[in-house]
């Protein structure tokens, strides 16, 4: 799945879309990437002289794929418009720096789901090391959607 299919999937755009490619993406798990160029907004600032990619924006990459996964999940349930929205991360992890021009694999399973409430759980590697590692829990709202 390339750019242009995700942003048919999620609402995300630039700048603000971490997510590449998806290599793998079925009923219960997503693969996606991203390389971060250094051309990026945030490095001119995080930090002068030794860019690194911002944790944050990591987790996000990891949400974004989450948002796909999500949004892959519905195709076939009912069309109506709803916004992938997170209502908590735990037990994040950093364990290795990100930085420009490393390309990231961001793997989001999800774990359970309870009504409208999906329980995921990502992995973030550069180079088969663990970067980040994360749980989070996210829900399809429809009266945000309609807000947008």
């Amino acid at each position: 799945m390339n750019r242009e299919e995700i942003i048919e999937l999620i609402p995300h755009r630039e700048p603000f879309l971490l997510v590449d490619e998806v290599l793998e993406l079925d009923e219960r798990r997503v693969v996606g990437s991203k390389v971060f160029q250094g051309d990026e907004w945030f490095f001119a600032g995080h930090y002068p002289g030794r860019p690194l990619t911002p944790g944050v924006l990591l987790c996000e990459a990891a949400l974004q794929c989450g948002a796909i996964l999500l949004a892959h999940l519905r195709r076939s349930g009912d069309s109506t418009p709803r916004l992938p929205l997170v209502t908590r991360m735990d037990n994040v992890r950093f364990k290795r720096m990100v930085r420009p021009g490393e390309k990231i694999l961001v793997e989001v399973e999800l774990c359970d789901r309870l009504t409208e409430a999906y329980f995921l759980k990502a992995k973030i590697t550069v180079e088969g090391q663990l970067a980040v590692r994360l749980d989070f829990a996210a829900i399809l709202s429809s009266s945000a959607a309609a807000e947008g």
